[in-house]
């Protein structure tokens, strides 16, 4: 029944993922990135400036550094780690190039979720702030498209609850917990017709614990715990990663060059369709997507509740998350695999990466281990919250902000943390790749949509600034 399952879901994630999807993702990009003047290369230093400076007096339940951190502690996660191994060992080291690719156009569509969220969100009698792709769908587009927003709204709550934010974390965490503790497999328990580690069970639980009491506190909560362990656990990572390449440089070259021909030849070690161009492409941007999100329409959930007043400014800092999360830490990860080779070796998930740690870094291999484990273990527990806050707006959304479904939804997101550890690799990746695709389409359309809005926002704002700058000028002479 398991294989039969595994097979349903791999051809549907086939079908959604298919090129439409990719062209449509890869499209809208750099359609966004050339109507804006490659925005993301000439306004990124800015962009950086503006994320670790809080503007004062905004409108907004949290800092703008707070929200970017909630969005980043919902990117930032397994798909860092694991994504980045699944999408090699499947589509060749042509991956890592695609998945780059889809990431630098994705900072324009990044940016545009940012303005937009600002541009229609709204404030609820309690005073909180509520925003994201529902309410620039049916706020920009008009109410005779609702039915977009509340289709997003489902798929979004689904992504939460069956996809990025519960099952492909927990399972990270377990699988990095069960490979440091019991790599063997000794001390097992049986449960559901299979064997289970000690380590993997007790990592669970452990897991749907801690989460539980976080979540429960809501937004600010949430969002203050993302503000100290994303920054810390994304240099401590950038930082072992940097090791291993660093003490490999001399093949540093070679490995760039089978990445960027393998991303047009495909490669042969890769077997059968897996050595394809078109696979490479889709595991890269499928996998990218699921590690930045842009396209998606989960940032601006975010985003929405920042406290600021200006759209552009919120769009630069939504902008670097992407920056950060692929093109910086994605790639660091990539080389790391690539260099050491770990991603043709037959391994899986996790293992591969853990694998590149072991060779890479010139420490003894459970140092490594022990280093890979607590990063993920972090990257996944901030991805696990962040995706709490998207799903629970999806849902207040979808049934008019009733509590009681909220709560409920809520307990089912724990009960997901629960059964996480116990669900297969790749079954675990094929759902989550299937809602996210089902997820980004509303969102990519309301964003062709609205883009004259985030043009004309875009002009405004850069006007006033080259005016401010002028004008300075002539009083300074």
């Amino acid at each position: 029944m398991f294989e039969t399952m595994n097979n349903v879901i791999s051809w549907i994630d086939g079908a959604v993922w298919g090129l439409p999807l990719i062209i449509l993702i890869l499209c809208t990009g750099i359609y966004l990135s050339v109507s804006m003047g490659f925005l993301q290369i000439r306004h990124l230093g800015k962009a950086l400036k503006f994320m670790v400076k809080n503007e004062e007096g905004g409108k907004g339940e949290v800092s703008s550094f707070g929200a970017l951190c909630t969005a980043m502690s919902a990117t930032i996660g397994t798909g860092n780690i694991v994504g980045v191994a699944t999408a090699l060992a499947a589509g060749g080291p042509g991956a890592l190039f695609w998945m780059v690719v889809a990431a630098f156009f994705g900072m324009a569509t990044k940016y545009s979720e940012g303005v937009l969220a600002i541009k229609y969100r709204t404030i609820d009698k309690e005073g909180h702030v509520l925003g994201g792709p529902f309410y620039y769908i049916e706020n920009g587009m008009g109410v005779k498209w609702k039915w977009l927003a509340k289709m997003f709204a489902f798929f979004g709550a689904g992504v939460g609850l069956l996809g990025i934010g519960t099952f492909t974390q927990v399972n990270g965490i377990s699988s990095a917990v069960c490979n440091f503790f019991d790599p063997d497999k000794v001390n097992t328990i049986a449960l559901f017709g299979r064997d289970y580690s000690i380590a993997t069970i007790i990592a669970g639980l452990a897991l749907t614990v801690c989460v539980g009491l976080v979540v429960i506190g809501g937004l600010k909560r949430i969002a203050s715990v993302s503000q100290v362990v994303v920054p810390f656990m994304a240099i401590i990572y950038f930082v072992f990663a940097f090791i291993v390449i660093i003490t490999h440089i001399t093949a540093l070259p070679a490995a760039i060059v089978t990445i960027v021909k393998s991303a047009f030849t495909g490669s042969a070690l890769a077997g059968g369709a897996a050595g394809t161009m078109v696979v490479a492409m889709q595991k890269g941007i499928a996998r990218g997507i699921f590690s930045n999100e842009a396209g998606l329409g989960s940032a601006p959930i975010a985003a929405a509740a920042a406290q600021t007043h200006s759209t552009v400014r919120q769009g630069l800092v939504s902008m670097t998350g992407t920056f950060i999360d692929t093109i910086v830490i994605c790639t660091m990860t990539g080389l790391t695999i690539v260099i050491t080779g770990t991603w043709n070796t037959g391994l899986e998930g996790v293992a591969i990466t853990t694998a590149a740690f072991q060779k890479g870094l010139p420490f003894p291999p459970a140092v490594a281990s022990l280093v890979l484990m607590v990063c993920l273990v972090f990257f996944a527990f901030t991805t696990i919250l962040g995706w709490n806050y998207y799903g629970e707006r999806c849902i207040e959304y979808l049934f008019n902000r009733n509590k009681k479904v909220v709560k409920g939804y809520r307990w089912l997101y724990i009960l997901a943390i629960f059964i996480g550890p116990y669900m297969t690799v790749e079954a675990v990746w094929n759902i989550a790749d299937i809602f996210n695709a089902l997820m980004a389409f509303p969102n990519l359309i309301a964003l062709i949509a609205l883009s004259p809005v985030v043009f004309a926002e875009t002009k405004a704002f850069f006007g006033k600034q080259k005016a401010k700058v002028k004008s300075a000028e002539v009083q300074a002479n």
